[in-house]
């Protein structure tokens, strides 16, 4: 702004005509070229003055003598506030580059224990750890609590919200046990200082039931989160955003516990409430759409899901942007859904963007960067591209290793996707080797009872399956059930799915009975609590029908097959991957009882639609291929 704008903007602020007086001149011109005439510095000057009555000359040598008591440096309060704005853009470097310098500047200025100061150093902390840098972001934090400790003691609120971020930093490092012993202390003080229904008592709670969900202990996450919500509805009503906040909460821990219609039904209420309450285009509503959208591809709702984050997608990029990092997240998201729905093409794509928006914007060993590759990898498994799968994980783990350590969670998880693609090019003896290792860790780190840890062991049992180490492969199976049985209970869908692994496991060897009356309990749980039409319900049965046709009994598995077939077709067209394999299942049958001319004809169409769909280099090509081939010789 130029020097004569200046002038006029501070008279018109202060409500006078333009200066006339010489007087009057210099003194809005030494007010303007103390705050180098930035229009927002002197905005926030008409302000201060108009709000204490002083005068120009007054304001200027309040400002000279003392400028922490006139708003702080103008200029750097400017630094601050616009670096806040970079951080909602997703503008993270950017606003790193602000808070580095505003915190320097007020570290010389006002000193290190100054409240602005440490603010400054909590806000370069918060940013720091967006970029991922969680190392510097605990330092920072370690070094707040430190001066807050100092200067306000141990039970001052602003020293207990610094314990509180800095827990936040240590669940992100992986570092569970450390977060909880922090949050369980502020929960404990908060609650005898300010009392248990204040607000930061209540988000203390909220945030020790998030490391209670990370560490698998989720029925003490549900009873905090349940608790919170209790207290936000009786201080603040139901319709008060920190009440639906919290309800929000426990709808992610009944989902991560695998309770998807008590999710379901708990979000769609947030997002009806939120929709009413804050507008559709509020982040906080646009959050609760995301929320639904994954709970309804957790229960198989594909389409739905679909509609939903394609809502959320167009929502994001007209309100903050393509670049934005929750826009990026939108596509993830999606990419995911067209992978479920058969649309690999479409998946592999958008995954393909999203990394390269990742590595572009927060760099190659961002956290989102290295979920990208683990996403792209997972779709170039399906596609049938191990190779490629194969370089995306090692860089994953690579980079992982490098910036966060080899204990930590996403570390150790980058370990087991390259362990499964591993297994899938045949590699079993590699893969055996990186999942007893991240067993090993698991094991170390997390306990025997926490699911990552029971996870592992049911992986790794399925490579001793791959080996032809079957006794081996039961054995943990059998012990994975048993645990999954009584942490979670029979209907949770971890111990279903453990039940199907052992079942597996029974055919491996030969023991079919076994296999059948295990299968048909899944199946039982499968359709009664995800429905007949859940993929995981179809799955269920086709894993029976393979069972059937073992035991030669090929006109029960025929029937399971048809309708099998059918329900593929109407939910996943005739081009999905799990459709060509129902029809060469059923290829497969109708040869055993005698009728080779539908066994033909249907694997014809199968092998057609298999070229044009995942080309001709696919195993499940392949494999129709060779089944074509049977018809020659036999």
């Amino acid at each position: 702004m130029s020097s004569e704008e200046s002038v006029e903007l501070l008279a018109r602020g202060l409500g006078k005509t333009t200066p006339t007086s010489e007087f009057e001149k210099a003194s809005s011109m030494a007010v303007a070229e103390e705050l180098g005439f930035l229009p927002i510095a002197l905005v926030q000057a008409i302000s201060y003055m108009f709000n204490t009555g002083c005068t120009e000359e007054m304001y200027i040598a309040r400002l000279r003598n003392n400028k922490a008591r006139v708003l702080g440096n103008p200029a750097t309060n400017i630094s601050a506030n616009l670096a806040v704005t970079y951080g909602e853009l997703g503008r993270y470097s950017d606003a790193e580059l602000l808070e580095s310098d505003v915190m320097k500047q007020r570290t010389k200025a006002l000193g290190a224990g100054h409240p602005d100061t440490m603010r400054s150093s909590t806000n370069l902390a918060v940013t720091y750890r967006r970029l991922g840098r969680y190392s510097e972001a605990e330092q920072l934090q370690s070094e707040v609590i430190q001066q807050r400790t100092k200067l306000l003691g141990v039970d001052h609120p602003d020293t207990m919200r610094a314990h509180s971020n800095l827990a936040v930093t240590y669940r992100q490092l992986g570092r569970y046990y450390e977060a909880e012993q922090i949050e369980l202390e502020v929960t404990k003080q908060s609650t005898r200082i300010l009392g248990v229904s204040h607000p930061d008592t209540v988000r203390a709670s909220a945030n020790l039931a998030v490391t209670y969900s990370r560490l698998g202990r989720y029925s003490e996450a549900e009873r905090l989160h349940l608790e919170a919500v209790k207290q936000s509805t009786g201080l603040l009503g139901v319709d008060h955003p920190d009440t639906l906040r919290a309800s929000a909460n426990l709808a992610v821990t009944y989902h991560q516990s695998g309770r998807y219609f008590d999710a379901e039904e708990l979000e769609s209420e947030v997002l009806k409430q939120r929709t009413k309450l804050l507008g559709i285009n509020h982040p906080e509503t646009i959050d609760a759409l995301a929320n639904l959208a994954a709970t309804y591809g957790a229960l198989g709702q594909y389409l739905e899901a679909e509609r939903l984050e394609s809502e959320v997608l167009e929502r994001r990029t007209k309100i903050l942007g393509v670049s934005h990092p929750d826009t990026i997240r939108a596509y993830s998201n999606i990419a995911v859904t067209y992978r479920r729905l058969g649309r690999h093409s479409e998946a592999e794509r958008l995954q393909s963007l999203v990394l390269e928006q990742n590595e572009k914007l927060l760099g190659v060993g961002h956290p989102n960067t290295m979920r990208a590759y683990a996403n792209l990898a997972v779709t170039c498994h399906q596609l049938g591209h191990y190779p490629k799968a194969e370089r995306l994980e090692s860089e994953a783990l690579k980079q992982r290793t490098k910036l966060l350590g080899v204990d930590h969670p996403d570390t150790i998880r980058a370990s087991a996707n390259l362990a499964v693609t591993y297994r899938r090019l045949k590699r079993y003896s590699d893969a055996e080797q990186l999942e007893s290792t991240v067993l090993k860790r698991r094991l170390e780190l997390l306990g025997a009872n926490h699911p990552d840890t029971i996870h592992a062991s049911a992986n790794l049992a399925v490579t001793y399956r791959r080996l032809g180490r079957y006794s081996e492969a039961e054995q943990l199976e059998s012990e994975v059930l048993k645990l999954r049985r009584k942490l979670l209970g029979v209907s949770h869908e971890d111990t279903i799915r453990a039940s199907a692994n052992l079942a597996a496991t029974y055919g491996a060897l030969g023991r079919y009975s076994e296999a059948e009356r295990l299968q048909l309990e899944v199946l039982r749980q499968r359709t009664k609590i995800l429905g007949v039409d859940h993929p995981d319900t179809i799955r269920a049965s086709a894993s029976l029908a393979i069972t059937y046709y073992r035991l030669r009994r090929y006109s029960e598995a025929e029937q399971l097959e048809v309708a099998i077939l059918q329900h593929r077709r109407t939910f996943l067209g005739d081009h999905h991957p799990d459709t060509l394999r129902a029809m060469l299942s059923l290829a497969y049958t109708h040869k055993e009882l005698q009728n080779h001319s539908d066994s033909l004809k249907l694997s014809q169409i199968a092998h057609q639609r298999a070229s044009e769909a995942l080309g001709d280099h696919h195993p499940l090509s392949a494999e129709l291929i060779h089944f074509l081939q049977s018809f020659s010789t036999s």
